[in-house]
């Protein structure tokens, strides 16, 4: 069985679609709207954090903080700095309890293994 050059194209079409390009088709519109809303998450996330649990900083890292990874299957990453131990478990379930149009999930920047605080305070994003 042979792939014909055009069903190649269709696929590759479809597939590249799914990420965030430089041009404006449909697809792409519809990805930078979820881009934005997942953005939107992520600010209203940080200012609960930081109010109701004492959050010192919020970083938003994973394919949010980088906009070419981000495709309609992304969640949103967030870690915090700050929030008391006996606290955590109900930051993780208000953050995640904001919506049901993404996975959201937080990390204690405190806890968590060296290397992925370091990725995270290397390429995240404060908000």
């Amino acid at each position: 069985m042979s792939t014909k050059p055009d069903d190649l194209i269709s696929y590759s079409t479809y597939k590249y679609s799914l990420t965030i390009t430089e041009d404006t088709s449909v697809a792409d519109v519809a990805l930078s709207k979820r881009y934005d809303e997942a953005w939107l998450l992520a600010r209203r996330a940080a200012s609960l954090l930081k109010e109701s649990f004492g959050a010192k900083k919020v970083v938003v890292f994973g394919s949010l903080a980088k906009r070419s990874l981000f495709t309609r299957w992304s969640d949103v990453d967030l870690a915090a700095w700050g929030i008391p131990d006996e606290q955590f478990y109900a930051a993780v379930g208000v953050a995640t309890g904001l919506t049901t149009d993404f996975k959201v999930d937080l990390v204690d920047a405190q806890t968590c293994r060296d290397t992925l605080r370091r990725a995270i305070e290397a390429e995240g994003i404060e908000v």
